[in-house]
């Protein structure tokens, strides 16, 4: 009596378990922030400084009040060359930024998330928790987020 097929003894492999990723998982926490009263060419330093293409806008409370972009500073731009009249100390942040701002919260999954920017087509949202400024989630951060995920947890 000879044994066919033997395929050893069976283990159970631990099953992964599916932890769904957050927004706040991958938010950058550390940002640079603006204020309404900044001069916009401070703002525009700022930017070409930190290689960043925006960032909120905050009062001395730390709340969100609106945000600022590299299209915002270059409307800006646009509009002095065409009225002729240098940019100066007059145009602030908070004359440009845009205050009708967008947020993620930080609870949601990280895959949601994507579809959101695929939606509203911004690079941006930031993350506003009791009222503050918690963080930021770029497009890029969920890029990164997507490359840790396997093929059977994208949930």
């Amino acid at each position: 009596m000879a044994i066919k097929s033997f395929q050893g003894r069976r283990t159970d492999t631990p099953q992964e378990e599916n932890v769904p990723m957050l927004v706040s998982d991958y938010m950058t926490k550390k940002l640079i922030t603006f204020r309404e009263e900044q001069p916009i060419e401070d703002a525009i330093d700022i930017l070409i400084k930190h290689k960043i293409s925006g960032g909120p806008v905050v009062n001395e409370k730390n709340e969100l009040v609106g945000i600022i972009s590299e299209g915002d500073c270059i409307k800006q731009i646009s509009e002095s060359r065409y009225y002729n009249s240098p940019i100066g100390k007059n145009n602030t942040v908070g004359k440009a930024m845009v205050k009708e701002v967008e947020t993620i919260d930080g609870n949601m999954n990280i895959l949601d998330a994507a579809n959101k920017f695929l939606k509203s087509r911004r690079r941006r949202f930031p993350i506003v928790q009791n009222g503050k400024l918690a963080g930021q989630i770029s497009q890029k951060d969920v890029l990164i987020a997507a490359m840790k995920l396997k093929g059977n947890t994208w949930k």
